[in-house]
């Protein structure tokens, strides 16, 4: 597997942007104004850590609500 920010699913880069600075606001984690990549270099780790997990948690509830609404 890579270590690219790239996502896997090409242009979809600006919507999962979107939805890290929407997480962020819900975990109330401020984060600066201006170029957003450059700038979540200065939110520590463990914040950031804490918007990834949650983004995924929430990744993978909508997928699980998917599987049991195809049936």
């Amino acid at each position: 597997m890579s270590n690219r920010k790239d996502a896997l699913v090409p242009g979809a880069e600006k919507k999962l942007d979107k939805f890290k600075e929407e997480v962020a606001q819900e975990l109330k984690i401020d984060i600066p104004q201006g170029n957003k990549d450059k700038l979540w270099g200065k939110i520590p780790a463990e914040k950031c850590g804490e918007v990834g997990g949650s983004m995924i948690k929430k990744m993978v509830e909508n997928y699980e609500k998917s599987l049991v609404n195809k049936k």
